[in-house]
């Protein structure tokens, strides 16, 4: 686990500045640096749009007694989306995007209860991420 977590923690910077410096290499750093903040703006007001739309989900199932675990994950799903589109990079844009728009989430929650299904090998626990 140390091992994959220092993986993700090391390769992460490395991609996002190669990046950086191809596209800046390209384009120029200026409209790079512009490019960059642009996206954490927007990013953020994406971000926040769907935060209070699952905000209001969570409260109106409550008010209707139903445990709102859907809306649990999707609001944790927007909140790494947050840190990831204020992290400066393209690549943590892109993932950070990914997870902003609800299309993109669902498919995203597919992928993770299957992988999550396939680490604990057990028909026991029921993971229903739909």
């Amino acid at each position: 686990m140390f091992f994959k977590l220092f993986l993700i923690f090391s390769l992460i910077p490395v991609i996002e500045l190669a990046l950086l410096i191809k596209v800046g290499s390209l384009i120029g750093a200026l409209n790079t640096i512009i490019i960059v903040i642009l996206t954490a703006i927007i990013g953020a007001y994406l971000v926040r749009l769907e935060g209070l739309g699952v905000m209001y989900r969570i409260q109106k199932n409550m008010q209707e007694g139903i445990f709102p675990a859907e809306e649990l994950i999707n609001g944790a799903m927007i909140l790494v989306a947050g840190a990831m589109l204020l992290t400066p990079g393209f690549f943590t844009d892109i993932i950070g995007f990914l997870m902003v728009f609800p299309v993109s989430r669902e498919y995203i929650k597919k992928i993770a209860s299957r992988y999550i299904r396939k680490k604990t090998n057990s028909d026991e626990i029921e993971i229903d991420i739909s």
